[in-house]
């Protein structure tokens, strides 16, 4: 059980990917310490926050196996299938979820869409009920020593805290990774993303759009219906940067208008229930995910653009990951510290990352070209993915998170 001042785990932020982070060690007996420097019960305030997130197959099941499973069948909304178009063009890509189905017939949801707000809410009662979990909160770290023998915390009011191994959890803007010397590949792009909840007359059916238009994908996403009966869907649309603030403070009416527009009538009258908030755009990457006694998860190792809500996807697989791993290492009587234990991990999640990120940019960068040849040629290539089942059913695995090297969590095990 972990003490008031040491643990097996210091994690540095306690966001989504630190708390779940936390929870995973727990359910492989390793104690864990969140320290977070902002209130966690502020964030689930409506007004904080009204974005919400594409939690991918794998991810779902680690979820369910650390307990959460009522949030996603409760909160939830399942993706039944997914539409990508070059705009209003009728060439369509369609992946479904029942074209996937196993041998009992049993269909997986692509993901599953949920509030951040209410994951944090689940998260949060869930960390408060586990004996190996303390979490230390609003309280920032004045200074992290990483020596041979363990890690120390000095918090900024004055106590201390240890560990073997400290976790950088504190987001793109890591203090963490940046105090540790690690250098990062990065560059911004010239857009921001539009996000905002809406209402509308017809039914999404679980059918999730992403349309590109020359300004950056538009993507509409679905939501559980709201208590009322009204259906509900998020919005992530890329903007020009410059045109980002505009478009937000189009106000609700004629922020609806034009995405009523962008959607030919397919969901009927549209109605803006949530504030429209622009998030500028960028990439990054660490070029390694570790120092003496420290590694890096989520966005403090990686960071890339949404187009296909895979960012805090490939923040879950690293926490399945690393968990694997360390739980391995103490089975084996290892310092959890050990350096062969973070070039594991880093060797385990390099290429998913990699691989990810250099796809989402590619892409960004291609539908964003302009011009009557280039987009004919997208959508002939759309066309031929249409056309090709293998195709297909391989991009499908790499949305649901389920291609590649898996860990137990990420199959809905525990180990």
């Amino acid at each position: 059980m972990t003490s008031d001042s040491a643990a097996d785990i210091l994690i540095v932020g306690g966001g989504l990917v630190g708390q779940t982070l936390a929870l995973a060690l727990a359910a492989h007996d390793i104690s864990a310490l969140i320290v977070e420097r902002a209130d966690p019960r502020a964030h689930l305030a409506e007004s904080f926050d009204g974005r919400a997130s594409a939690i991918a197959s794998a991810s779902a099941r680690m979820l369910r196996a650390l307990g959460l499973g009522d949030l996603l069948d409760e909160e939830g909304c399942p993706i039944a299938r997914i539409e990508v178009a070059e705009g209003s063009h009728p060439e369509i890509i369609r992946f479904d979820a029942a074209a996937s189905a196993d041998a009992g017939g049993a269909v997986e949801p692509l993901g599953i869409m949920v509030e951040n707000r209410a994951l944090r809410r689940a998260l949060l009662a869930r960390v408060e009920q586990t004996p190996l979990v303390r979490l230390v909160a609003p309280v920032a770290i004045a200074r992290l020593d990483r020596g041979p023998s363990g890690v120390t915390a000095t918090l900024a009011d004055g106590r201390t805290l240890f560990a073997a191994l400290a976790v950088a959890a504190d987001g793109r803007r890591s203090s963490t990774r940046e105090a540790a010397g690690i250098r990062l590949a990065h560059w911004s792009y010239p857009s921001a993303a539009l996000v905002s909840m809406l209402a509308h007359a017809r039914p999404h059916h679980g059918v999730a759009l992403e349309l590109f238009y020359p300004s950056g994908p538009f993507a509409l996403l679905p939501m559980r219906d709201l208590a009322d009966g009204r259906h509900r869907s998020a919005l992530v649309w890329t903007v020009g940067r410059d045109a980002a603030e505009g478009a937000a403070r189009l106000g609700p009416r004629g922020l609806a208008a034009e995405v009523a527009k962008r959607l030919g009538g397919r969901l009927g009258a549209v109605e803006m229930i949530a504030p429209a908030v622009a998030w500028p755009l960028g990439f990054h990457h660490a070029e390694r995910y570790g120092a003496q006694r420290l590694v890096l998860v989520g966005d403090a190792a990686h960071g890339i653009h949404p187009i296909a809500g895979q960012g805090l996807n490939l923040g879950f697989r690293d926490v399945a990951v690393l968990a694997e791993v360390l739980a391995t290492g103490a089975r084996s009587g290892l310092d959890l510290g050990d350096p062969a234990l973070a070039r594991r991990y880093e060797r385990w999640r390099r290429a998913d990352n990699s691989l990810t990120a250099f796809a989402t940019d590619a892409l960004a960068r291609l539908f964003g070209l302009p011009g009557r040849p280039v987009e004919a040629l997208r959508r002939f290539g759309l066309a031929l993915v249409e056309h090709a089942p293998p195709a297909k059913r391989a991009f499908a695995a790499i949305a649901r998170g389920t291609a590649g090297d898996l860990p137990p969590l990420l199959r809905g095990e525990l180990g």
